[in-house]
């Protein structure tokens, strides 16, 4: 299960986290719960109260002069309780505008849940369901 902001490029809208979290789903050939929190409610996102006031004490006003530093700084930080953190820096180019059309965003297996569909939903491995979308949905929640 993922608990997500709804805004930023993890949003509710996010075509590209959607198809993303589909290529992961299908790598890991497990299903992946999505539960967003809803608009004007990351205060209750435990990890910003838990862990971004921590690394805020750990950097301690010193120059982001680079990513090294800034990894560092997030990886050296521990919560209240000592659990530690890691963090590593991710070399892999990004391609930058990457848009996801219509037709892909369809491939994902995406199961909106009754309850607010828009913020909670599954999204289930192609693996699983490989006649996606002629298959009964009833049957496989």
């Amino acid at each position: 299960m993922i608990t997500a902001d709804g805004g930023g490029s993890h949003s509710v809208r996010g075509r590209l986290w959607k198809t993303s979290l589909q290529g992961l789903a299908d790598r890991l050939g497990l299903r992946i719960w999505v539960c967003h929190y809803p608009p004007g409610t990351s205060k209750w996102n435990k990890i910003e109260h838990r862990l971004f006031s921590r690394i805020t004490q750990n950097w301690r006003g010193r120059p982001l002069i680079s990513l090294e530093v800034i990894v560092n700084l997030i990886a050296n930080a521990r919560t209240a309780k000592g659990t530690p953190v890691r963090a590593a820096l991710d070399p892999t180019p990004h391609e930058k505008g990457k848009r996801v059309t219509p037709e892909e965003l369809a491939q994902v297996r995406l199961l909106l849940q009754e309850f607010h569909g828009e913020w909670n939903y599954v999204i289930l491995p192609t693996a699983e369901c490989p006649d996606w979308p002629s298959i009964e949905l009833d049957a496989i929640i």
